[in-house]
């Protein structure tokens, strides 16, 4: 017959394997640091969890500035902000001067993208004074992306 051993028929190497040293003052600095990690991980998840709100549709507003006269034409200045918490894509801005009651020069752009509290800036450019007659500048549409 022949003498097999096996590892596990040694009891003093089970004894010693079962014997836990104490953790080193660096893998105990280690551990605590992984722990604090994972917890504020875990605290900001929930805090942006709770913590969020409805957000709102696209809300484009469009505000003039002062006119300005340039080489005989009339630029008017304009900002264009998305209110809302939504991005707003291909929002169309118009331009329409009434003088004596009847539209006498109209303008047309489109912003392409227009993200949450984003401002774009423009202007439109009219042959006549608008300050003479009537300028009614609005946003006539927008798509939600």
């Amino acid at each position: 017959m022949s003498n097999v051993h096996s590892d596990h028929d040694s009891p003093s190497e089970n004894s010693s394997s079962e014997t836990k040293q104490p953790r080193s003052l660096a893998e105990q600095a280690s551990f605590s640091i992984a722990v604090l990690m994972l917890a504020t991980l875990v605290g900001l998840v929930c805090y942006l969890w709770l913590g969020r709100r409805e957000q709102t549709s696209p809300n484009p507003v469009v505000i003039t500035k002062p006119i300005e006269e340039l080489s005989g034409q009339f630029h008017v200045p304009f900002e264009l902000m998305n209110q809302g918490d939504s991005t707003a894509a291909s929002v169309q801005v118009i331009a329409e001067l009434y003088i004596k009651g009847a539209v006498v020069e109209t303008g047309e752009q489109q912003i392409d993208f227009l993200s949450s509290h984003e401002t774009e800036s423009g202007a439109f450019i009219f042959s006549q004074d608008p300050r003479e007659g009537k300028l009614l500048v609005r946003v006539a549409s927008y798509k939600s992306p």
